[in-house]
């Protein structure tokens, strides 16, 4: 034990929990008794704190992601979806058939169809078309895979982003970055393997959509901030040093051990495994977040303000911190919820949001191919759902917007083993339904999984009985997008 815990107290731990455990042997130690007998795979084993995957399925493609998660539901009709006939058709009502079998979050089925007000043009070898609110965007179209027949199944915030994220609409799975943390672990022991930033304002998120769910928790994502104390609470207390902050924390671990050695719960060692990282994040992570020392054409090139917290700050540090070996990142931005009205329109809300999002995740791609990252670091662009061809609010600049819409949107990739310049796929006439080459959310997980050499059948965790995986029980490799 450490030499700085008093001998009297470890004895009286250990004699209480033995008397505990003698007082429950009836009952408790005999229900988990059977229950193991009844059935071994119900009891979990002490977690490695190491990836899961002792080797990889295949040769990967990837070995970081960057995630630029677009919170709210952008529109694809006005930024990479452009459809002749909602311009024909511009306030008519939307026709039965497209409708009749659907459900719509907050319009009626009655609603009149609405044509984009922006201009596109085409981009690249591809002819990707992309909105003028994105004028950055074109500059890369060569470097773009965009897939525009994705779907989703929700069509509410909550559970759509929660599927995004976990591959389920209800809380409690691991997320995405969680997944990829158990299976590959991170390849800098000063760094979590799977960091969450957030910017913008808008629909609330909560950390189901980043937390570890049934994982150990050493797997959830860890929230850094661009101003302030990076991780709060990381940082030692008025008063306390290092080396005090040593001491404590070595007495801790002895107090956590003699406890697991005595439960043989498996979430006390990833609580162990936490504090130690948390102690070692003290050092790494004020280093990595102050982007002060980066060049000038760097800053110019992102749009970043050092100090401050911005979507461009962050992609910059985003770009830091795969350089340092972490797996997954994850960016949040909010503010794409598109009604009508004040609180967010296609007029001035939506081209603020291209305008904080569009220069610095361009930035960002130019940034890891200029040193030779991009080939290893798989870029991740799209929201939660799409909007309707139909429109919601009144027809004026600053009430003007649409519903949520999960049935055919845009998302895009680059880098990391996707196929550069091209578009995957396509929608109806309207922009409504996802009809030709035709991607789920869950195969949008396989994939990503595929190019990390990992089969996603086979990353799997035993709980309550039953094996989970990411992609549940569906999920197929998108091979049209891989390089």
């Amino acid at each position: 034990m450490h030499p700085q815990l008093p001998t009297p107290i470890l004895e009286s731990l250990k004699a209480s929990t033995r008397r505990r455990f003698l007082q429950h042997c009836g009952t408790g130690m005999g229900a988990l008794a059977l229950s193991s007998l009844l059935n071994p795979s119900l009891q979990a084993a002490a977690p490695d704190t190491g990836p899961a995957l002792k080797a990889l399925h295949f040769a990967p493609k990837a070995k970081n992601i960057i995630y630029l998660f677009q919170s709210g539901g952008p529109s694809h009709l006005d930024l990479f979806d452009p459809k002749p006939e909602l311009t024909k058709r511009d306030g008519q009502r939307v026709p039965e058939e497209l409708v009749k079998n659907i459900r719509l979050a907050q319009i009626g089925k009655e609603s009149k169809l609405l044509a984009s007000p922006y201009r596109f043009s085409r981009h690249g070898k591809s002819g990707a078309w992309i909105s003028e609110l994105l004028p950055h965007l074109g500059s890369i179209a060569d470097e773009v895979c965009f897939v525009k027949g994705f779907h989703s199944e929700a069509f509410n915030h909550d559970p759509a982003t929660l599927f995004m994220n976990t591959g389920a609409q209800l809380a409690g799975r691991p997320g995405m970055g969680s997944w990829f943390s158990y299976g590959l672990g991170s390849e800098n022991k000063d760094l979590p393997a799977f960091v969450v930033m957030m910017t913008g304002v808008g629909q609330p998120l909560t950390n189901a959509a980043w937390g570890s769910g049934f994982l150990p928790t050493v797997h959830q994502g860890v929230t850094l901030r661009s101003q302030g104390d990076p991780v709060l609470f990381v940082g030692n207390p008025p008063g306390m040093d290092r080396q005090r902050r040593r001491q404590t924390l070595d007495a801790l671990k002895d107090l956590n051990q003699t406890r697991y050695d005595v439960l043989q719960d498996p979430e006390i060692q990833t609580r162990i495994a936490s504090y130690e990282l948390a102690y070692r994040m003290q050092t790494s992570v004020p280093e990595v977040m102050d982007i002060s020392g980066e060049a000038p054409r760097v800053h110019e090139a992102y749009g970043t303000t050092p100090g401050r917290a911005s979507f461009a700050n962050n992609c910059l540090l985003a770009r830091r911190l795969v350089e340092r070996g972490v797996r997954f990142v994850q960016l949040y931005h909010r503010g794409w919820d598109h009604h009508g009205g004040p609180d967010g329109n296609l007029v001035f809300d939506l081209k603020k949001r291209c305008a904080e999002t569009d220069q610095p995740s361009v930035a960002l791609i130019k940034d890891l191919k200029e040193r030779g990252l991009l080939d290893e670091t798989l870029v991740l662009w799209g929201g939660e759902f799409g909007r309707t061809p139909m429109m919601q609010g009144a027809l004026r600049p600053d009430q003007i917007g649409r519903d949520h819409h999960p049935h055919g949107y845009t998302i895009w990739m680059a880098g990391g083993g996707i196929k550069p310049g091209t578009v995957h796929g396509g929608t109806d006439d309207f922009g409504f339904y996802a009809v030709e080459n035709k991607v789920h959310v869950h195969d949008l997980h396989a994939t990503l999984l595929h190019l990390f050499g990992v089969d996603h059948l086979k990353l799997t965790y035993r709980f309550q009985g039953r094996d989970f995986r990411l992609t549940d029980v569906h999920g197929e490799v998108i091979r049209g997008i891989l390089a």
